[in-house]
């Protein structure tokens, strides 16, 4: 397939569409699911029905005319980069970022990929002895992430499109509270969006880690969990009490030194968030919450948020 013309059909630059041939090689795909069941699967992945009606209007049946050459050539080939990185733990965009408008097809091509990939992370997950309930828990971050990017209109999806990758080929575990992400020197905590972030909670799911990743990747050392997070800023300390959670999870951490993040702005990634939001006005945003409110009146003051790294030991 011509790449240029390619890259014109899908409305994206010419070196995204290089990109994914690039890594993609000669790799080989994944299958996607018979449609018959996919109801089921999109149920225990926690796709909300708004959003599973969607995707399965929009499915990849033969001869659809939804289906361009173009779209099932990125479909294809945007499975089999992220498949070739099965086990990897580096952020990893799945393809260029599509004119979701035009349909579901385009709105939803990534998920179509993600779909595909479920029996490969459930194979890796198997071969590395994890059990039902965690493999499922953590790739139902599926749902989640459709569910806000629903409430956001669809701001949210081009992040986490690229975070579901992790998902896809290993790297993130949901156990208890927190999603850990192993790889590197360190597990990664990540925290999503299930219920209060009460010490009891947080302790549980370290306990819960610190078991998991020795008996599942015993080739794996790890010495400190670690964060990287604006919930890690410490300006937040001059808005909420003492004794809220927000504060106390702050407490665990060490900080490492402030530095500016490259392509990061914390000051958005409150407003995503906090609000499910990058587009309502600074004025017209609610304020129920200390949270809230601290947000808000920070940026409304001219003060900016920052992204901070901290850690501590396993």
């Amino acid at each position: 397939m011509d790449l240029d013309e390619t890259a014109a059909r899908l409305e994206v630059p010419v070196a995204d569409v290089e990109r994914v041939h690039r890594l993609a090689g000669d790799h080989p795909s994944a299958p996607l699911p018979p449609k018959d069941d996919a109801p089921a699967l999109l149920d225990r992945l926690a796709v909300r029905p708004d959003d599973a009606a969607e995707i399965m209007d929009g499915w990849p049946d033969p001869g659809s005319p939804l289906w361009t050459p173009e779209l099932r050539w990125l479909l294809d080939r945007s499975t089999a980069l992220v498949r070739a990185d099965l086990g990897g733990h580096t952020w990893l965009p799945p393809g260029p970022e599509l004119p979701r408008e035009r349909g579901p097809a385009w709105r939803h091509l990534y998920v179509y990929a993600y779909l595909a990939l479920v029996d490969v992370a459930r194979g890796y997950h198997s071969d590395h002895g994890v059990a039902d309930a965690v493999t499922w828990a953590s790739l139902a971050d599926l749902g989640r992430n459709l569910a806000v990017d629903r409430r956001m209109r669809g701001e949210g999806w081009p992040v986490m499109q690229s975070w579901l990758t992790l998902h896809a080929r290993g790297a993130v575990y949901e156990l208890g509270r927190l999603q850990h992400h192993r790889g590197g020197a360190t597990i990664d905590l990540h925290i999503p969006e299930a219920g209060p972030l009460t010490p009891q909670a947080i302790d549980a799911s370290l306990d819960e880690a610190r078991a998991f990743f020795p008996r599942h990747f015993p080739d794996e050392h790890y010495t400190a969990f670690a964060c990287g997070s604006w919930l890690l800023d410490p300006q937040l300390r001059e808005y909420l009490p003492e004794d809220s959670n927000i504060v106390r999870f702050q407490r665990r951490f060490e900080l490492e030194p402030y530095e500016e993040p490259e392509g990061l702005d914390a000051d958005v990634e409150v407003l995503r968030f906090v609000f499910r939001t990058l587009t309502t006005p600074l004025d017209q945003l609610p304020r129920r919450t200390a949270l809230q409110r601290a947000a808000v009146d920070h940026l409304r003051a001219g003060r900016h948020w920052r992204w901070r790294r901290g850690h501590f030991p396993i």
